[in-house]
């Protein structure tokens, strides 16, 4: 079953107009984590926008603290751990060089 949470992050995303968000299920191949979501920013201060919006609006919700953040000093790509689901949020330059989400293209996949 999927985390509310993730709805949530998702909602923040839509609402700073982030680009090519995906949900996608790793929890058959990780033991650690059972979703990535996974958008874009066009730009360095919308990555960090999109990081501050989904850790306000989860946290607004009495829902989880990230269990950590990396790279969030200079936001290219940051990665947000909730343990359940990771969010991983980047600069489109930066995704379109690593193709994260072609390293699981065989893992059911949502776009939002």
């Amino acid at each position: 079953m999927r985390s509310p949470w993730i709805e949530i992050a998702v909602n923040a995303i839509s609402d700073k107009k982030g680009h090519n968000t995906l949900i996608i299920d790793v929890g058959d191949i990780l033991g650690i984590s059972d979703n990535f979501v996974i958008t874009s920013g066009s730009n360095s201060r919308q990555v960090r926008s999109f990081v501050e919006e989904i850790e306000a609006q989860i946290t607004n919700k009495f829902g989880p603290k990230p269990i950590r953040i990396e790279g969030n000093n200079d936001y290219l790509w940051v990665l947000m751990d909730y343990g359940d689901f990771v969010v991983h949020v980047f600069h489109t330059d930066e995704r379109d060089h690593y193709k994260l989400e072609k390293l699981w293209a065989d893992m059911p996949t949502e776009t939002v």
